[in-house]
């Protein structure tokens, strides 16, 4: 495996090593001592799926409160995203930056994602298996948003026009108006 760095500091881009041959291909996804090697060590708790029907589907700015935050090992399985970070770690020197990174079936990349980062992708394709890897387990208490299109954020999603969104995407507060409870250093 290959760990990319980003402009923010802990996220980075996992490209996987792929062996194929004319029957298709194999890559591990997930092993403890590879990411272990990489610096990255997360005892992952639960995985997770979610199926998109449509192009121009958006879900996020997601992230769960401490005590019950998640780091993120993300990928898709089926289709493609534009997947985003967003540093939520008040005192940090990246705070309110966001990266955005095409993740597809096509390319495999994956994308880690540290506890104190929100979380958020727009479908690109029809039909998206999205999958990740999380490092606590759901807690409906501490389950919060940020307003996919915040100013004080400013992510380009692109052409928003035909966006689908839930409710809780469109009614989420902006991050000034949230009680996201991350710190620098202390997350």
């Amino acid at each position: 495996m290959k760990k990319i760095s980003t402009e923010l500091e802990g996220v980075y881009i996992i490209e996987p090593v792929i062996h194929g041959d004319h029957r298709g291909y194999f890559m591990e996804t997930w092993s403890t001592r590879n990411f272990e090697e990489l610096g990255l060590k997360y005892d992952f708790v639960q995985d997770n799926q979610s199926y998109s029907t449509q192009k121009g589907v958006l879900r996020g700015i997601h992230f769960q409160n401490a005590p019950m935050a998640q780091a993120k090992l993300v990928r898709v399985n089926r289709g493609a995203v534009m997947d985003v970070a967003v540093d939520l770690r008040k005192g940090s020197p990246t705070y309110r930056r966001w990266i955005a990174v095409e993740l597809s079936a096509e390319n495999r990349r994956m994308l880690m994602i540290p506890r104190g980062f929100g979380h958020g992708f727009k479908t690109l394709t029809e039909d998206v298996e999205f999958c990740y890897k999380v490092d606590n387990l759901y807690s409906k208490e501490c389950d919060r948003g940020i307003r996919f299109n915040d100013p004080d954020i400013g992510v380009d999603w692109g052409s928003v026009d035909e966006t689908l969104l839930s409710e809780k995407d469109t009614t989420s507060p902006l991050l000034k108006d949230s009680d996201c409870n991350f710190v620098y250093g202390e997350i």
